[in-house]
């Protein structure tokens, strides 16, 4: 096990170089300037010159190339051009936000696609069969901004005077701050060292960081929050578990041990349950993978619908402004964490299916 996770991370340096390269010529491939971006298109030559020069923007391509590799393999992703200010710090803030926002998504899609699938499955060729896939198509079917505005107009506007009303937007309610749990704990700590930054962005996932301070009043308000953008964002990768759920647990069904487990008078929930779906989520467990990386991405349009402060409009907003490190250091860190997820899913394989051997 411990070889096979050796050999998937050294293989993963080389994928990780080749992004952190093409990132890097792509964004200067980008139309516009980032002097005309920030200073606006009225900025003389001479400006713009001296801006270039202050960025280390008159280099030739190699020059810059070779410098930004060499300072992301010391941890240093640059400053932004815009802000002045460390990507590293942005990251801090901003990606915490897209995580919950990505991950509560991922929890909603499973919790109703592969129950969906399951039932789907069973009840294959009738009219709950058909109906669950054709719930999952206009899932598949529903742009995620048009959702979310839909969403947002239903249950704040239409809905706002009852129970079920939500909030259309925002991280939190006016008035409520989060206060970093090692802060409540009394932990003091330099700024800028690295278990600072550590825990400062851990603290900024809103909702873990509430439940360890036991600020439940904050809890639950970043939960409010998180409904709407979490439901727009999860229909796609909901009706797509569901589907793949469906097709993998009926190609089970139809197998000798099934067979024989029904012949054995096994009651059929167990038989399901136990012996089935187990072994049907490979395939399943595969598609959650992918849909977790493909949520990240999709969490630009959500944040933008719903006025979230998080790594898609931040990166949308440094594409649009010529930001290069502000681009570079998210597309980096987000296909970092694809990788990983990508390796968790490999490792996983041996406990759904004991006859997967990774050495």
């Amino acid at each position: 096990m411990l070889q096979f996770v050796g050999r998937r991370i050294l293989l993963a340096i080389p994928v990780l170089l080749g992004i952190l390269i093409a990132t890097f010529l792509l964004a200067r491939m980008i139309p516009g300037d980032p002097c005309r971006s920030l200073l606006g298109e009225r900025a003389s030559a001479a400006a713009c010159e001296r801006f270039a020069k202050n960025k280390g923007l008159d280099r030739p391509i190699p020059v810059q190339l070779g410098i930004y590799v060499g300072d992301v393999a010391q941890g240093d992703f640059g400053n932004s051009i815009r802000f002045s200010r460390p990507v590293s710090q942005i990251l801090i803030e901003r990606l915490p936000l897209t995580i919950e926002l990505s991950l509560t998504a991922l929890i909603l899609a499973l919790l109703v696609g592969i129950p969906l699938g399951v039932v789907s499955a069973m009840k294959h060729n009738t009219a709950v069969d058909v109906g669950t896939m054709m719930f999952a198509n206009v899932g598949v079917s529903m742009p995620v901004f048009w959702l979310g505005l839909l969403l947002a107009y239903l249950f704040a506007l239409v809905l706002g005077d009852t129970p079920l009303a939500l909030p259309p937007s925002g991280r939190l309610s006016a008035g409520l701050i989060s206060v970093p749990f090692y802060e409540a704990w009394g932990l003091g700590l330099k700024d800028g060292t690295l278990p600072h930054s550590m825990l400062e962005f851990i603290s900024n996932h809103y909702i873990f960081n509430s439940l360890i301070t036991g600020d439940f009043r904050l809890f639950w308000d970043a939960i409010e929050h998180l409904i709407l953008p979490a439901a727009a964002l999860s229909t796609i990768p909901m009706a797509i578990i569901a589907r793949m759920t469906r097709s993998s647990l009926l190609d089970v069904l139809g197998r000798d041990y099934v067979r024989t487990a029904r012949a054995k008078g096994a009651p059929e929930r167990r038989v399901v349950v136990r012996h089935a779906l187990r072994n049907a989520m490979l395939p399943v467990v595969t598609i959650i993978g992918l849909q977790l990386g493909a949520l990240l991405s999709g969490a630009v349009l959500t944040e933008t619908v719903f006025g979230l402060a998080g790594a898609g409009t931040m990166l949308f907003e440094a594409i649009t402004a010529r930001d290069f490190p502000i681009i570079q250091g998210f597309t980096v860190v987000i296909a970092t964490g694809y990788v990983i997820l990508n390796l968790i899913v490999d490792v996983s394989y041996a406990y759904f299916d004991p006859r997967v051997r990774l050495e």
